[in-house]
């Protein structure tokens, strides 16, 4: 169905990675993957691109996605199944586990009071809380009041914060006071891959590269949702300065907990 994807093979680049610990192929969820087929090709080339193991993340964003943990989950075991009956001889990525993309909005505090924020874990239990890490963002569009006393909240219920594309934010930029508080408390920060490419932009790829200039970044994730993202995947991996990114720079994500 997809065949253009097929055009040329990509390079490994995102080898040294492991793991893509922030993408949108659970099908017909939110505005990721709208088929099995779609998701299957986007993993294939994500394989190509070398990664090993993927994590679902669907978003939770109540009212535009008003996603449930258990759904989710069971979703995921049914895709899973899928997967396996219909990948024929593709060379796919692991799926170790679903998680998800939290927007901090108004219905947030409705899956914080419900135990419903699924998370992540390091394969060092020293290096995390109890609790696991957790994936967040915020609006792309306009700054939430309140955002510091939630991830503080957060942090103080046990809970590590990832936080999602940090660069994507109109209202930070590399000497933003709130995004070194974030640093100074702990938080993590998650650099989408695609913007090191310029896929989102001149902004969100000059504040990619400062903040993990800075010593900002832990984590580099694909925030893969379809083909057009793929296609992006693929120009990525053969960009000479994040090749050399990956040759100097170690990242957090293939010390996550690699479930089998």
């Amino acid at each position: 169905m997809f065949d253009f994807l097929k055009r040329k093979r990509s390079l490994p680049t995102f080898a040294p990675l492991v793991t893509d610990m922030h993408c949108h192929l659970l099908p017909q969820v939110d505005d990721g993957s709208k088929s099995l087929e779609e998701s299957l090709e986007v993993m294939e080339v994500m394989k190509e691109c070398g990664f090993e193991e993927i994590r679902l993340t669907p978003h939770f964003n109540y009212p535009r996605f008003p996603n449930k943990a258990e759904d989710i989950k069971e979703r995921y075991k049914n895709f899973c199944a899928e997967v396996e009956a219909n990948k024929g001889e593709r060379e796919l990525p692991r799926m170790t586990s679903v998680t998800g993309e939290f927007q901090v909005s108004d219905g947030f505090n409705d899956y914080l009071e419900s135990g419903q924020l699924l998370t992540y874990k390091f394969a060092n239990p020293k290096k995390c809380s109890e609790k696991g890490l957790l994936l967040i963002e915020f609006s792309l569009h306009q700054k939430r009041m309140g955002l510091e006393d939630t991830v503080f909240k957060l942090q103080m219920e046990g809970y590590d914060i990832i936080l999602a594309h940090p660069e994507r934010y109109p209202y930070f930029d590399a000497h933003s006071s709130l995004l070194e508080q974030f640093k100074e408390q702990g938080v993590y920060f998650q650099v989408n891959i695609l913007s090191l490419d310029g896929f989102y932009g001149e902004a969100s790829n000059r504040k990619a590269y400062e903040y993990i200039e800075n010593g900002w970044v832990e984590f580099l994730g694909t925030d893969m949702h379809n083909v057009m993202y793929a296609q992006a995947l693929r120009h990525a991996s053969t960009n000479k300065k994040i090749i050399k990114l990956l040759e100097k720079t170690e990242f957090e994500n293939k010390n996550l907990v690699q479930n089998k």
